[in-house]
């Protein structure tokens, strides 16, 4: 794993799970393995698609087992390492335990990690795979949940066309450099590079919430924490649509609308987003311009984070 020299240090260091070779391909096998699920019909990689980043273009949210729905977009992967919590709500805080979560949840694999564990430890190929990276063969939820934070930590994305200028690789185009500079001015508040986002938790003025959606609030139990959402990163934006917490903008165009000039002004609406953008015409063409070079197509077609089952 290449540590980014323009990014900052990690929150994720493997330092109580080193980092391996079989580890990582171990936690690969697992993120694709369909019979993971309940079913045995949904995977990691089900609704994580790495042509798309590792989002589910298209889908406002996901189907899980049964064909249930849930109420949430589900997140690109990337840059994991560097995020101190997971989840839109913020509800888990390591990466560790992220896969927990999409594990057991109803609506999306719906299993139970006794019976997960019965069955990896039944199968004629995992009790091998899981000595060749613990020393030992029985396989156990730890185990499990440190293989898959080797493959998904290992999930770097630092080689977009931005990535590329930044090192004084390659150039901006002129349109290009006047969308960055009106991103800088509207945007970089919330979505800091080079990671593209603070990892804070804001209400953007997005109406229309789900009676049951509370945002952060679910975590923290703070009224002024309703309607709060994880700031996700922009890279690779163009092609994790649609966007939002619960996939209601379906293009980049929308988005740049919505914080122009559709933004509502909810009780807990975060201050900087107080006052409308109106961004002209020539300013949302080159603000989307910009988001285009945050690309990372290197990442996107990489054979070592592709599904070893195809």
């Amino acid at each position: 794993m290449e540590l980014p020299a323009h990014f900052p240090s990690p929150v994720y260091t493997f330092s109580n799970n080193p980092l391996t070779e079989e580890g990582f391909q171990l936690g690969r096998k697992l993120f694709y393995d369909k019979r993971l699920s309940r079913t045995g019909t949904i995977s990691c990689g089900s609704c994580h698609k790495q042509s798309h980043a590792f989002a589910d273009p298209g889908m406002p949210v996901s189907a899980g087992v049964d064909g249930l729905m849930g109420l949430r977009n589900s997140p690109a992967l990337f840059n994991l390492a560097w995020m101190p919590h997971f989840m839109w709500d913020g509800g888990v805080n390591h990466i560790d335990v992220m896969p927990v979560a999409p594990l057991t949840e109803p609506v999306e694999m719906d299993n139970d990690l006794p019976t997960l564990m019965a069955y990896l430890n039944s199968e004629t190929e995992y009790p091998a795979e899981f000595e060749a990276v613990f020393g030992e063969s029985q396989v156990t939820t730890p185990r499990v949940l440190w293989a898959l934070a080797q493959f998904q930590g290992s999930m770097v994305s630092a080689g977009s066309k931005y990535d590329k200028f930044i090192e004084g690789r390659v150039s901006l185009a002129a349109n290009e450099q006047r969308g960055m500079a009106v991103f800088e001015q509207h945007c970089s508040s919330c979505h800091q590079p080079p990671l593209f986002t603070d990892h804070s938790f804001r209400n953007n003025g997005l109406g229309g919430l789900h009676p049951e959606e509370q945002g952060h609030m679910t975590i923290t139990k703070d009224s002024a924490d309703y309607g709060k959402f994880k700031v996700p990163s922009l890279r690779n934006v163009a092609l994790t649509y649609p966007y939002m917490h619960n996939g209601s903008l379906m293009s980049l165009e929308a988005v740049i609308e919505h914080y122009s000039e559709g933004i509502e002004p909810l009780a807990n609406l975060d201050p900087v987003l107080s006052d409308p953008l109106y961004l002209s015409e020539e300013d949302k063409a080159d603000l989307l311009d910009f988001l285009q070079t945050l690309t990372d197509f290197d990442f996107i077609g990489h054979p070592r984070f592709s599904d070893p089952f195809e």
